[in-house]
């Protein structure tokens, strides 16, 4: 095997490694990107129970509810139940 075979074989390794990495980077990315907005959900649903139970509630609670709900199914669905810090 030439010289020139070896260093394109380290190169297509090398690219292969990087791209690996890259994905795995982005999947992190990701995930971090859904708990960050399971978080607001998490932080919405408890706002509107509070302002339910302080009878300060809007309207629309109860449809906010399940919608937030839904949307932690899906979440939980996706990525595994959510456990307490």
């Amino acid at each position: 095997m030439g010289l020139m075979d070896k260093v394109k074989e380290q190169a297509a390794v090398a690219a292969s490694v990087a791209k690996d990495v890259a994905q795995k980077g982005q999947a992190k990315v990701d995930e971090m990107q859904a708990r960050r907005t399971v978080d607001g959900v998490l932080r919405n649903l408890g706002l509107t129970v509070y302002l339910t139970r302080a009878d300060r509630a809007p309207a629309s609670a109860e449809s906010d509810i399940e919608g937030y709900v839904e949307t932690i199914r899906q979440y939980e669905s996706e990525h595994g139940p959510l456990q307490p810090d």
